[in-house]
């Protein structure tokens, strides 16, 4: 066998190259197919707004919850927890609709007092997928 023709060789070489080229479109097909059918990416438009809220505790069963500052939030995405009943929606509560931004007030009841309950506004996504704390506040103690 000669070396130079060894070297000078080229016969394999496309149809290798081919091969690889088709395992790679192969496997990077699968990933995108993949990624659609396990819905990987459907998070991702949903971000969680970023808000202050203040409360006012104005009696022994009433809070006032204040947008402060912050994104302007849909008020069907809002509730308020820690409620004796629950939960407390936000949308259609006092007369509230639409949204919800800086100086926006809602007033919630408690059954009983508040007696230490942490109260938090709760936001969730549209589609109920996720949901995250805005604000918590923990109510003071009545003796």
């Amino acid at each position: 066998m000669k070396i130079i023709r060894l070297f000078n060789d080229e016969k394999a070489v496309s149809p290798v190259i081919g091969v690889i080229l088709m395992v790679a479109i192969t496997v990077i097909l699968a990933a995108v197919i993949a990624a659609f059918v396990l819905n990987l990416g459907q998070g991702l438009q949903q971000i969680t707004p970023q808000a202050s809220f203040g409360f006012d505790y104005n009696s022994d069963t009433n809070v006032t919850i204040t947008h402060e500052s912050g994104d302007s939030i849909d008020a069907a995405r809002l509730s308020t927890s820690g409620l004796e009943a629950g939960s407390a929606e936000w949308d259609g509560h006092n007369g509230l609709t639409g949204t919800v931004s800086a100086g926006t007030s809602a007033e919630f009841n408690n059954t009983a007092d508040w007696n230490g309950e942490t109260v938090r506004v709760v936001w969730e996504s549209a589609d109920g997928s996720s949901s995250a704390t805005l604000s918590r506040s923990t109510a003071p103690t009545i003796n």
